[in-house]
């Protein structure tokens, strides 16, 4: 499961996301694990000036299995 701390920014989250599932491939066995996926996505969107601030990248949470 993959959750938020706290109300997100919707455009951020939907960048998030869609880096995330970019590098989450389970079924081709060639993606990251969940918990690395997470973190590189995350540093995908902290690397944009406009989302920075840990506000936009850093309520996200990994609860389970992370790879």
């Amino acid at each position: 499961v993959i959750c938020s701390l706290w109300k997100v920014d919707d455009e951020a989250t939907k960048a998030l996301m869609e880096k995330f599932y970019e590098l989450w491939n389970p079924a081709s066995g060639n993606g990251a694990g969940a918990a690395e996926a997470l973190r590189k996505a995350q540093e995908s969107v902290r690397a944009q000036e406009k989302w920075k601030h840990p506000y936009y990248w850093a309520a996200w949470q990994i609860w389970g299995l992370g790879d």
